[in-house]
């Protein structure tokens, strides 16, 4: 369930910051340490921590705000801008009148083990807002210092990667794909140092916040404080056995959250049942929009998955340029735990661990069945969204399954853009019955077959990542055993998956959608709206982010802004189809990462490549 963007508010009707209306009702009914005690720490039988001091930055500065962010809390951009202290305010440098700081404990599994506790490192709770549309938005500010969950970390975020955090979170929102929201970044003139090449050399970086909300940032590792002993790790939860504060959890929840649950049930077993089955459709939901815009998180850990369902910690994230099932976007994650086509069965496996930490409060034989359906859930979001990137709209065809399997894998072995490809489909014209098919469709196959990657391209990306011993068996079972070979092993080439695409099988499947209908050119309207508001021009592409990074580290914030400004149209389409085609292999040579002016949606330049991001 996707939050509606909300419109711009006029500084009329917006309040100002120190009028915002704080009702902090998760410190109300969630156990709360106040101890004061300074310093990272274990904490036990509290779901929050206070902080009472705040750690303010060196001259903050505002990078850039999100309008349709800050008109969630009520508030006006030029009304923010034009108050003095709106840096500091928004840092977490000054406390707002209302707030009340603190910081979330939770635990989490983390590339398949237990971690223990983790919680809020670098992220304080300020406090939640009570907006004029009746919702409540808890706001935090990320990279504002240590909490009593810092471990060996300063608690401070960078300019680098506050800005990814910042542009990818809004434009999630503007995708329809639910997520947290982020109102405001800020930098400043005080300084940490970092590695951000893992090469062993740190280097200083501008500390920077970035002011995020949602209902809630409550998460699957909320509740897995209460677990006991892991055999694997030998961890456990800091509030083990504390069952009447995860009770206490729960019922904050749904009774918050999940209002029409909570009304609906009686019996208490029937439902917390019904709020874990409500979990696992948000979590397939999102989880198929992911896929359906070439979406990679990188980080799938149980503390990382909103119990609302969205999308949560923008770290090492990536959009898929050139389509691969196996993309991983981490470059920590060696062995792709979580690539792209692993991110549904890492989402149920995460699921999973919630009912073994809701333990008791869940009966195991449902929970089981709920699970059990989490694939088929995840496929019939998947194949829907589908179907409208196709304009596939008025008949769903039992083959329709197989025919995106079969687009997919074209475009995984001719290395070609998801998501350029997917928007030039919308080109295609109309099959009429008149019309030679191969010459109708010509133009638009030689800008989609643009989107392939080069034979050199191709080559470096399916270069053998496997051992040698086992190479050397699949090498030795080609010699000598060839028919067993020939079933593992067995690809049509490129040239052959080219001469498939150049048959446009899914024009004859377009043809079945005017069946029983005279009126062509409503289909057609209809089916062009729904793919060219399914299928986004743009995307944060990894080099985009990376240009806005570049110029934001020597003190220009214009591409920031301007970045921002493209993202939250990421359907519109400014320019025709032939400015999805990129640059020639010329203009990619010539082209360097200190160029900042290009057409956000072509390919990646040449350069691109070179991004790391762990």
């Amino acid at each position: 369930m996707s939050e509606s963007r909300t419109p711009p508010m006029d500084s009329s009707q917006s309040v100002s910051l120190e009028l915002l209306p704080f009702n902090n009702t998760a410190l109300r009914r969630l156990p709360v340490e106040d101890t004061g005690e300074p310093g990272s720490r274990t904490v036990r039988a509290a779901c929050f921590s206070r902080i009472r001091t705040l750690q303010p930055l060196v001259r903050p500065r505002f990078v850039a705000l999100s309008q349709s962010a800050l008109a969630l809390l009520g508030l006006g951009e030029q009304q923010v801008l034009s108050d003095p202290l709106a840096p500091e305010y928004l840092s977490g440098s000054r406390l707002l009148p209302g707030s009340e700081p603190a910081a979330h404990c939770y635990c989490g599994h983390q590339f398949g083990l237990f971690a223990g506790q983790l919680g809020d490192g670098a992220v304080m709770y300020l406090g939640e807002v009570e907006s004029g549309t009746q919702r409540r938005w808890e706001i935090q500010v990320k990279g504002a210092g240590v909490t009593p969950y810092s471990r060996e970390g300063d608690g401070r975020k960078v300019l680098r990667s506050s800005i990814r955090e910042f542009l990818c979170s809004e434009a999630m929102a503007s995708l329809g794909i639910p997520s947290t929201r982020a109102a405001s970044l800020v930098t400043s003139d005080l300084y940490v140092n970092r590695d951000p090449l893992k090469s062993g050399q740190q280097v200083p970086e501008r500390c920077s916040v970035v002011m995020r909300l949602a209902p809630s940032f409550i998460r699957f590792g909320s509740f897995e404080i209460f677990l006991g002993q892991d055999e694997f790790s030998g961890l456990k939860g800091p509030s083990a056995g504390q069952d009447d504060i995860r009770s206490q959890l729960l019922d904050y929840v749904i009774e918050t959250f999940y209002p029409r649950i909570q009304q609906a049930h009686s019996n208490r077993k029937a439902r917390n049942t019904a709020f874990y089955r409500e979990v696992m459709i948000r979590t397939a939901e999102l989880v198929a929009k992911w896929q359906c815009v070439g979406f990679c998180h990188g980080v799938l850990n149980t503390d990382n998955m909103s119990i609302l369902g969205l999308t949560l910690d923008y770290g090492p994230y990536g959009f898929m340029d050139r389509f691969d099932p196996d993309f991983i976007c981490n470059a920590s994650d060696k062995r792709g735990r979580y690539s792209y086509q692993a991110q549904p069965s890492v989402c149920r496996w995460n699921l999973a661990r919630l009912a073994e930490a809701l333990g008791s409060e869940l009966d195991g034989s449902e929970a089981g069945a709920i699970l059990d359906d989490f694939m088929l859930t995840y496929e019939a979001f998947y194949l829907s969204i589908m179907r409208k990137k196709l304009g596939l709209l008025r008949k769903e065809d039992t083959e329709d399954s197989e025919l995106i399997s079969d687009l997919l894998r074209v475009m995984h072995n001719t290395g070609a853009d998801f998501t350029n490809t997917f928007r030039l489909l919308s080109y295609v014209p109309w099959p009429e019955k008149s019309d030679n098919e191969r010459a109708t469709v010509g133009p638009v196959v030689d800008l989609i077959l643009q989107q392939c990657a080069s034979v050199e391209d191709l080559k470096v990306a399916n270069k053998p990542t496997m051992e040698d011993k086992l190479r050397m068996t699949i090498l030795s079972m080609a010699q000598n055993n060839p028919a067993m070979f020939s079933m593992v092993a067995d690809r049509p080439g490129v040239a052959q998956q080219l001469e498939r695409l150049s048959e446009i099988k899914d024009l004859r499947r377009l043809a079945e959608e005017c069946a029983g209908t005279s009126d062509l050119s409503l289909i057609k309207k209809e089916r062009l709206n729904a793919m060219n508001n399914t299928n986004p021009r743009v995307v944060l592409r990894n080099y985009i982010a990376q240009n806005a990074i570049q110029a934001a580290e020597k003190g220009d914030f214009s591409e920031v802004k301007n970045v921002l400004k493209v993202l939250e149209k990421p359907f519109s389409d400014a320019f025709g189809p032939e400015h999805l085609a990129g640059p020639s292999a010329c203009e990619q040579k010539e082209q360097k990462a200190t160029d900042f002016i290009f057409d956000y949606a072509r390919k990646p330049p040449a350069w691109a490549k070179q991004i790391c991001i762990t």
